[in-house]
Formats: C-alpha cells, sequence, structure tokens
C-alpha cells in the first residue's frame, strides 16, 4: 500500500466513501442488494485478506480505526446512507469489521459513542410508511448464515424425501428472499456453490426417479425452481459464475449446455438454426401433440430437461401452423397456457428461441412471434396450478423481460411484463431517443464536469455508449471535449473525471489513445493548437496515467472484453506499428562491440538503427504485445520530435508528458513505461532548461543497465 504512496487509513477511508455513495445511489431492487452485500459483507472480508500483506497487525487495526476517524467527520454523506439504509449503516460496518478482527472493542465502542452524537443531530424520517421497511443491511447479515445452511441442505441426499428439499427452495423464492441470498452469496464467494443445484438436475431429470402422481409434482417443481433460480443467477451476476471447471470426459449438466448455447444474453447473438434448438424429431412431434391436444400437462410422463430441449423445434412448428391459417388463435392461447400452466421453465426455453429467431425476421414478419411471447409472458390465471407458482411467475417474468430487452428495443415493441413492485431492469434504455449518440456523450461529459464526479446512473450510460460507438469514437471524442477546456481548474477535474470513465475498459482504451489519438495530434501541424497549456498539459497528465495503469494492470488479469480481442488486437497492432524488432542476441553484439557506444547513442545527429534502441529491448520485453507495441512507437516520435528543429506546443505537450512521467514514477525503477523510451532521448532532454537537472536524468535512465548507467552519466557531466 504504502508503496503506491497512498497511506492505508486513505485508501480504506476512500473505498468506505464509495461503498456510501454507491448504497446512496443504487436504484432499488437487485442493485441496491448488490450494494449492501458489497459494502456489509464483501469489504471486510477483503480488508482481512489486505491485512495479512500489511505488516503487524496492530499497526492495521489502527488503520482501519483512523479511516472511520475520518469517515465520522464525513456526516452528510452517513446521514444520507442512514436515510436510504433506514438504519445506522455505521454500527452495522464497525460490527462486522469488528466480528472480523478488524477493530478493537475499545474503538469499536468509542466510534459508535462518536456516530451516535452525531445521529442526534441528523434529519430523521418521520413518515409512517418507512417504518415499517426493514433495513437492508441488517438482513444481507442475517442472510450470509442462511446462505451457508441452504447450501447443505442442498448437499444432502433427497432421493428419500424430496419434498423437505422443495420446502427449502421454495422459501427462497418468497418476496426478495432469493435476491437477498443471493447477494450474500456473491459477497461471500459462495455463489459457485450453487452449482449444486444441478445435481438437482441429475435427480429430477429422469422420470423414472417418482412414479406417482405427487411425486411427479415434486420433480417437476424441483426442476423448475432449480432452472430459474440458475437462470436468475446467470442474469444477475453473470453466466461465467456458475460455468463449472471445464473437466474432461465429465458430463456436462444440461442447464449449463442450455445457457450456453440457448440463452440470450447481452452482446450474445444466437442462431435460431443451431442443434442445440433441434432434439429427435419424434419427441417435437409428441410434444406439440401433448400441447395441441391436452386440457392440461400431464406430469408423471415427462422428462421435462428433454421437454426444455424440444420446445424450440415444437414452438417453430406452431408458429408455422399459425402463419399458415391451419391454427387459430385460441389454439395459440390453449398452447401458451399449456406451456407456462406448470413449469416457468418451459416458457422460458421457448422465449429464449423465440428472441433469437426473432433477430432473424424483417420488420413485418416479426408480429406473430412478438405475439407469442406476449402470450407466455403474462401469468396464467388458473386455480389448477403448481405450488409456488406466483412466486415462480415473479422470477420468470424478470428472466423474459431480460432476454428480450434487446430485440423489444430494436423493434420499438412494448410487452407489459408483470409488475414485481421493484424496477427489475434499472440501467435499461437509458439513452433518450431519436438524439445522436456523439450529443448524448457531450452532453453527459459537460454535466458531469459541472458535478465534478461521475454518479452511477452517468456511468452506466458511458458504458452504453461505449458499446455503441466503439473505443476510437468513445475516446475520441472525449478528448476532443478536454482539449475545449480553457480553464485550469475545470481541466484538471476533467482529468480526474475521464481517467475514472476510461476504466471501462483501461486497456483498449490506452491503446486507442497512445495508439492512435496522440500521435495524430503530435504529427499534424494543423492540430499543434489544441496542445496549448492548460488542456495540453491536462491530456498529457491523462495519457500518462492512462499508459501507467494499463501497463501495471496489463500484466494481471485480462478483462473479459479484452479477452476476446486479444488475438485479433496482437495482428492489428503489429502491421499497423511496424518496429524494428531486433534480435537480443543482435542488440548484445552491437552494445559489446567498443566502448564508443555510449557516445553512439548519445549522439543526437546519429540517426541510425541504434537510435530506437531502448532498455526494453535489452530486458527482452516481448514486442508482439500491442500495449509494449503501442508504447515503444509513442516514444520514438517523442525522441524524434525533441530531436527535430521545429519548436511549438507539440515540443511543449512533449515535455508535459515527461514530466508528468517523472512525477508519477519512482528514481531509476526498472520496468516502467520509459524502459521503452530510446537511450538517444536523454541527451535530448535534457537540453530543455525544466528537465536539465540530475535528478531527471537518473529518473528517466534505467540504472539497472550498465548502458542505460553510461548514458546517465555522459547526460549528466553534459549539464
Amino acid at each position: 500500500m504504502q508503496g503506491g504512496h497512498i497511506p492505508t487509513p486513505l485508501f480504506v477511508l476512500e473505498i468506505w466513501k464509495a461503498c456510501f455513495v454507491g448504497l446512496i445511489e443504487s436504484p432499488e431492487g437487485t442493485e441496491e442488494l448488490k450494494w449492501t452485500a458489497f459494502t456489509f459483507l464483501k469489504i471486510p472480508q477483503v480488508l482481512v485478506k489486505l491485512k495479512k500483506y500489511c505488516h503487524g497487525d496492530k499497526d492495521f487495526t489502527e488503520d482501519v480505526s483512523c479511516a472511520f476517524e475520518f469517515l465520522l467527520k464525513l456526516t452528510p454523506l452517513l446521514d444520507k446512507a442512514d436515510q436510504r439504509c433506514n438504519c445506522d449503516c455505521t454500527k452495522f460496518l464497525l460490527q462486522e469489521c469488528s466480528k472480523q478482527g478488524l477493530l478493537s472493542e475499545a474503538s469499536v465502542t468509542n466510534l459508535m459513542a462518536k456516530r451516535a452524537a452525531d445521529r442526534e443531530h441528523a434529519p430523521q424520517l418521520k413518515s409512517g410508511e418507512n417504518a415499517n421497511i426493514q433495513p437492508n443491511p441488517g438482513l444481507i447479515l442475517r442472510a450470509e448464515p442462511t446462505v451457508t445452511n441452504i447450501l447443505k441442505t442442498m448437499d444432502a441426499d433427497h432421493s428419500k424425501s424430496p419434498e423437505g428439499l422443495l420446502g427449502v427452495l421454495g422459501h427462497m423464492l418468497s418476496g426478495k428472499s432469493l435476491d437477498l441470498l443471493l447477494a450474500a452469496a456473491a459477497a461471500t464467494g459462495k455463489l459457485k456453490s450453487f452449482q449444486g443445484l444441478w445435481a438437482l438436475f441429475g435427480a429430477v431429470g429422469s422420470a423414472s426417479l417418482f412414479s406417482v402422481a405427487k411425486a411427479a409434482s415434486v420433480r417437476a417443481l424441483l426442476f423448475d425452481i432449480s432452472f430459474l433460480m440458475l437462470c436468475h443467477v446467470a442474469q444477475t451476476y453473470g453466466s461465467e459464475v456458475i460455468l463449472s471447471e471445464s473437466s474432461t470426459g465429465a458430463q456436462v449438466p444440461f442447464f449449463e449446455t442450455w445457457m450456453q448455447t440457448c440463452m440470450p444474453e447481452e452482446g450474445k447473438i444466437l442462431n435460431p438454426d443451431h442443434p442445440c434448438f433441434w432434439p429427435d424429431s419424434t419427441k417435437v412431434e409428441s410434444l406439440v401433440a401433448l400441447l395441441n391436444n391436452s386440457s392440461e400437462m400431464k406430469l408423471v410422463q415427462m422428462k421435462w430437461h428433454e421437454a426444455c430441449l424440444s420446445i424450440s423445434a415444437a414452438i417453430l412448428e406452431i408458429l408455422n401452423a399459425w402463419e399458415n391459417g391451419v391454427l387459430a388463435f385460441e389454439s395459440i392461447q390453449k398452447i401458451t397456457d399449456n406451456i407456462k400452466g406448470k413449469v416457468c421453465s418451459l416458457a422460458v426455453c421457448a422465449v429464449a428461441w423465440l428472441v433469437a429467431h426473432v433477430r432473424m425476421l424483417g420488420l413485418d414478419e416479426r408480429e406473430k412471434s412478438l405475439q407469442m411471447i406476449r402470450q407466455l409472458a403474462g401469468p396464467l390465471y388458473s386455480e389448477n396450478t403448481l405450488q409456488f407458482y406466483n412466486e415462480r411467475v415473479v422470477i420468470m417474468s424478470s428472466i423474459l423481460e431480460h432476454m428480450c430487452a434487446d430485440v423489444l428495443q430494436q423493434t420499438a415493441t412494448q410487452i407489459k411484463f408483470p409488475s414485481t413492485g421493484v424496477d427489475t431492469m434499472p440501467y435499461w434504455n437509458l439513452l433518450p431517443p431519436k438524439r445522436p449518440i456523439k450529443e448524448v456523450l457531450t452532453d453527459m461529459f459537460a454535466k458531469v464536469l459541472e458535478k465534478g464526479w461521475v454518479d452511477s446512473r452517468s456511468i452506466h450510460i458511458f458504458d452504453t455508449l461505449l458499446h455503441m460507438g466503439g473505443v476510437y469514437w468513445f475516446c475520441n471524442n472525449l478528448v476532443k471535449e478536454l482539449l475545449k477546456e480553457t480553464r485550469k481548474e475545470h481541466t484538471l477535474r476533467a482529468v480526474e473525471l475521464l481517467y475514472s470513465i476510461f476504466c471501462l475498459d483501461m486497456q483498449q482504451v490506452t491503446l486507442v489513445l497512445l495508439g492512435h489519438i496522440l500521435p495524430g495530434l503530435l504529427t499534424d501541424s494543423s492540430k499543434w493548437h489544441s496542445l496549448m497549456d492548460p488542456p495540453g498539459t491536462a491530456l498529457a497528465k491523462l495519457a500518462v496515467w492512462c499508459a501507467l495503469s494499463s501497463y501495471s494492470s496489463h500484466k494481471g488479469q485480462a478483462s473479459s472484453r479484452q479477452k476476446k480481442r486479444h488475438r485479433e488486437d496482437i495482428e492489428d497492432y503489429i502491421s499497423l506499428f511496424p518496429l524494428d524488432d531486433m534480435q537480443p542476441s543482435k542488440l548484445m553484439r552491437l552494445l559489446s562491440s567498443n566502448e564508443e557506444d555510449a557516445n553512439i547513442l548519445s549522439s543526437p545527429t546519429d540517426r541510425s538503427m541504434s537510435s530506437s534502441l531502448s532498455a526494453s529491448q535489452l530486458h527482452t520485453v516481448n514486442m508482439r504485445d500491442p500495449l509494449n507495441r503501442v508504447l515503444a512507437n509513442l516514444f520514438l516520435l517523442i525522441s524524434s520530435i525533441l530531436g527535430s528543429r521545429t519548436a511549438g506546443p507539440h515540443t511543449q505537450f512533449v515535455q508535459w508528458f515527461m514530466e508528468e512521467c517523472v512525477d508519477c514514477l519512482e528514481q531509476g525503477s526498472r520496468g516502467s513505461i520509459l524502459q521503452f523510451m530510446p537511450f538517444t532521448t536523454v541527451s535530448e532532454l535534457v537540453k530543455v532548461s525544466a528537465m536539465s537537472s540530475p535528478k531527471v536524468v537518473l529518473a528517466i535512465t534505467d540504472l539497472s543497465l550498465s548502458l542505460g548507467r553510461q548514458v546517465a552519466a555522459k547526460a549528466i557531466a553534459a549539464l
């Protein structure tokens, strides 16, 4: 922590501040529960792990206590959070930190007393409606041990009394229990354990398990609740959190196969003709007959996983019959009632295929498919439904709403999903209709610049715009906004805001900023005027921050968005930035040939191959990596600008860029972005008055290399 120059108490304080802002701003429903679980369960556990890396338990507990002292001074923030959550948030947080051994009892008592005194002056909510609302923090903290008990129940053998398990799962569905339990499980890393529901699929998937009617209804319900829960988890937390680890030879569970190939998700386009949608034709025919002829589904003869895999082909046959006038709308209503009447999973599988199918149709061909989705989306008003039907319909509606959102937005179609009492999709449809996205981007940035911080809603709008416009469009237009700013205090604020916005996809934004936008500005003389101070200084600062952030993290875990493009990136950036990829052996021969190498390298008149030699090549850094390539290219450009005889705002910009690098980096650090700077640049830089000091020379040269030390010594001697 100290290595990054951030004192631990301030670091912890920033985490708490972010958590409280997230809590205050989160939309009601799932998002609010996620933030609550993250704040009160996840962060204390993260701090416990952090404690192991810090020297001395006593020091760390003192740091956490100090962070809380700072936090208590932010009375308006805490009051607002208490109002939102209808409780004393600080008290819950202190209790949880004490439980995790992050605070001493004396600290907790002292801090609670201080907050209690402050709360006496806080604006109280007198309205009766809030008095009955149970505070989410308390609910989440109580839900955490319940998750452990439920997972134990799932692991038990249920072949003898499946009704007991059904009672547990049914109870999870009531009210907001499911979202509470899932939020607690996600925050404590137990979400993966819900894979245990797949074991149920194995148990309930075959009809041979039970033969009597009652057992058949229990089997249907266990299948349905498990399926709906897993869909809900995949949509709320991402499908990757419940995918099993790939093990060779192991049979892939039914739900996993279905989810990967048949379930619509954001950014995933499904092929309605995929083999997964087309099972054995005899099973499809019997399912069509069953749906069309029966007054209601016969549970005993159903194999639910087979029905779920056959439903897409059955729906296509039914659609064709309806399109060709063989079936009337009344028959379609009976069929859709049969599909959703007993087991909601069938309706989910049917709509999943319909969504993929609608995408392939012209606007004028979509009416009947959309009508069928509408029929499947509403609940069945009948007394002859299975247990927990209302609870299952609420989850089904939420799943269908997420599945259909993209298609409905494209076709401007309205489908009324049964209200669940909360806004199930809080961040959907954020962009104003019929407005150019560039206008939305500039307006949004102007608003956050005026306000001075980026709220949750704005972050979601920026993320949507990044998806829609692409990284280059997004980054280029925001940089243009920065360069328009002429007030110094606003440019500094804009840099901090842009840096936070760019964190949406820092790796790709950095590649575009350093590889395309900066070179474009530095090599086009008609744009040099835009690099004047203060916007030029601000852009230099932003570029260095992004470069350092990406370079320090890109060796770690790549983002999912980045993983998808990585191979293409390598090819793109090798063709875009053709560098002289000299072999290390060739380099070493060049360096060891004679003692005069340092002279050659320090001489600005010699622009041969050696002028591009940098520390990164001596450390044999992988130059196939796009970021390394872009950095090397940028420093070559900087070197040529410094060595040229033309001065102007672009040379001033380069100076600001290098000054920011020096400010941000520790002296003589190996493996920083400056290792990509050619050695020849050093002698050019020290000619700039602001940078002609031994401290700067030592900061920008790699002193772990013999050649680096020679270059530094020569440059210092020339000062």
